[in-house]
């Protein structure tokens, strides 16, 4: 199986790295259009700047090629809310996927949330095996409210969705290659879709 990381300059790339081989697999870093089209799996990662972060993606061109993939696609952390409509960090215009609009949190709580918090009210097969309130690991600013792609919930001054899903398209608000055992679960699962293993 192919399973590539989508290499753009704003990754929390060696710790999904680490869990993928842990699995039992290799991963391949790249932005090259070809590889990333012609892999069976693509996750793409993101820790930092929303706006610079897309700045990348239209330099390398792959803000065109990430919404037209077929194949499964994880964003995970800021790779999630990149794949939504737009968000209020730096007012910055998404890819589109998600047709939700990322919001801050509000002054209420402590921002960011760090840490652990649980997840509920699972749906599809990437929680396949996964129990309802497991303790998942988080560290964002800002959030996609509850909305029709919600397969995850976490409630941090408000409910909202924690993962995402359209058609071959999932996201992860929090960093399954961070989260023990269950995160590990949650990356297999991922790599049996559309799979024999």
């Amino acid at each position: 199986m192919k399973i590539v990381i989508i290499n753009y300059g704003a990754g929390n790339i060696q710790s999904i790295m680490f869990a993928i081989e842990r699995l039992g697999f290799k991963a391949i870093l790249s932005n090259d259009r070809e590889e990333i089209k012609s892999a069976d799996k693509v996750i793409f990662p993101g820790v930092g700047e929303a706006s610079s972060a897309m700045t990348k993606l239209r330099e390398s061109g792959l803000d065109n090629l990430i919404p037209n993939l077929k194949q499964p696609v994880l964003g995970i952390c800021l790779g999630m809310q990149l794949m939504c409509n737009k968000t209020e960090e730096g007012n910055t215009k998404g890819l589109g996927i998600f047709d939700v609009d990322v919001l801050k949190f509000s002054n209420n709580v402590k921002v960011p949330q760090m840490g652990w918090n649980q997840i509920y009210d699972l749906k599809t097969d990437l929680f396949k095996d996964v129990s309802e309130n497991e303790f998942m690991y988080l560290v964002h600013s800002f959030y996609a409210p509850n909305c029709e792609f919600a397969v995850a919930k976490t409630n941090y001054d408000v409910e909202y969705a924690s993962a995402l899903q359209k058609n071959n398209f999932y996201g992860t608000q929090f960093h399954p290659e961070k989260s023990g055992d269950v995160g590990e679960k949650i990356l297999r699962n991922f790599l049996k879709l559309n799979s024999k293993i």
